[in-house]
């Protein structure tokens, strides 16, 4: 649930990167922190797990407009993605406003991505919060390995994977490009604040 410091006239509110390890979460994340310097808030801070990484910084939504004369402020977090650390993961969700699930687009990852969103489900779950209720996101990430002669998945199939009965909006990206990666971060923060003032009774 997001944070309303009414001295500061702010409200801080959530988003987290969640899927599987290696799908470019963190990618997505040195990327928005390295192009949007200007709406970066202080630094990025990074705890290091073996193999992986949790990321976060403040991020200044510019031009999405105030909730009740209050300034928005956006902390962008990632989770590590290995199986082994589910309570990290589960910890980093915890007041979590909006969720942008990063597929990867590689044949070989497919069961990673179905198990990754079942994982994401289950913690949200354990905080009394349904993932069809969420304002979600999803990225189908790593789309340019195709030049290179990987084998990856049409965007139809990972459609019917992920999201056909989310229904939610999704984007083709790349990661390391750019390509995708400020559309799926935007269109997170437009659903995640219309979700924020329906909470909040702001028409």
């Amino acid at each position: 649930m997001a944070i309303v410091n009414i001295k500061k006239r702010e409200i801080e509110c959530k988003i987290v990167y969640y899927g599987p390890g290696r799908c470019g979460k963190t990618t997505n994340l040195d990327y928005i922190f390295k192009t949007y310097k200007k709406q970066v808030e202080g630094e990025m801070v990074s705890v290091d797990t073996e193999g992986d990484r949790t990321l976060f910084f403040d991020f200044l939504p510019i031009g999405i407009g105030k909730i009740k004369g209050c300034e928005v402020k956006i902390q962008l977090y990632t989770v590590p993605g290995q199986v082994h650390y589910s309570s990290t993961r589960k910890l980093v969700l915890r007041g979590v406003d909006g969720v942008i699930f990063v597929a990867d687009s590689l044949k070989v990852r497919r069961e990673k991505n179905l198990e990754s969103l079942k994982d994401l489900q289950h913690n949200l779950k354990e905080y009394g919060l349904s993932l069809f209720k969420i304002p979600l996101v999803i990225q189908h990430n790593k789309r340019d390995l195709a030049e290179q002669g990987f084998s990856l998945m049409s965007i139809e199939q990972m459609e019917r994977d992920i999201n056909r009965q989310l229904k939610v909006p999704s984007f083709p990206a790349s990661a390391i490009t750019g390509q995708g990666v400020g559309a799926t971060l935007k269109e997170s923060m437009v659903v995640t604040l219309r979700s924020l003032k329906k909470e909040m009774g702001v028409g």
